[in-house]
């Protein structure tokens, strides 16, 4: 049984469609890497399947619940970390980790304990009780990080999940992943990082204007588009390769004017 499937799924902004009808059926205990061009309708795809795009066309189901119906209980069930997040930022981490607890119905103790066992992972129990206002991007990260994972959730949406993340935070986050794989979790991820994306990813979907354009393992990509790299499958595939050089050229030529 699909744990997410997507039919005919379209958006538009102001009459210009980013999603163009993708049509998916994702299996339970996958990691599914979601890539594409800026403006390919990632981020949306994403927001629609989490229920906070609730306009758009065509289906969307997610754990067995139409998002349009059950986004409620759709949120109760699943992770969400998006890219940049408006944190309360004059709260502590401790502070707005207990308002996320709270919001999934977790027990006091637990959200406690929890939240110290995870803030000391990501190297943060110093700064449990200092207000996040001071804090960098990465360390902002990995709150959003803690928050999203902290109620167990059978699905975990990532968007972008590594962006100002350390490197260690980095290898941290990747075996976390595994982790939650080997745990039976779903785990929908888009990132630019596109080597992070093909070592842990079980399948590898790329969009391009709003339409899906490869679905597969790496291997199989790998095989089907004769390329050696993730990287060079997503430019290969895109059409960005000569687009990359051109404006590499470009930029040097001006610089040398």
């Amino acid at each position: 049984m699909a744990i997410i499937e997507i039919t005919a799924l379209k958006k538009q902004y102001g009459g210009n469609y980013v999603l163009k009808g993708i049509d998916l059926h994702i299996e339970a205990g996958q990691i599914v890497g979601y890539i594409g061009p800026n403006g390919a309708g990632k981020s949306t795809t994403i927001k629609i399947l989490t229920g906070i795009i609730s306009d758009f066309e065509g289906d969307a189901i997610v754990l067995g619940m139409d998002v349009r119906n059950n986004p409620v209980e759709i949120k109760q069930q699943i992770g969400y970390i998006p890219e940049q997040a408006a944190l309360y930022d004059v709260l502590t981490p401790i502070e707005y980790l207990r308002f996320v607890g709270k919001l999934y119905q977790l027990e006091d103790g637990m959200i406690e304990k929890k939240s110290q066992e995870l803030l000391r992972l990501f190297d943060l129990s110093e700064k449990a009780n200092t207000r996040m206002n001071g804090f960098s991007k990465g360390m902002k990260q990995k709150v959003l990080l803690i928050s999203g994972l902290i109620h167990n959730p059978d699905i975990i949406f990532l968007d972008e999940p590594l962006s100002g993340l350390d490197a260690n935070a980095v290898i941290l986050v990747k075996e976390i992943l595994a982790q939650l794989k080997h745990a039976g979790k779903t785990i929908f991820y888009s990132s630019h990082i596109m080597d992070v994306v093909e070592k842990i990813s079980d399948r590898i979907i790329i969009i391009d204007k709003g339409q899906v354009i490869a679905d597969g393992s790496f291997e199989t990509l790998k095989n089907n588009a004769h390329q050696g790299s993730l990287e060079n499958i997503f430019t290969s595939l895109t059409g960005s390769s000569e687009l990359h050089q051109n404006t590499a050229e470009q930029f040097i030529d001006i610089l040398k004017s």
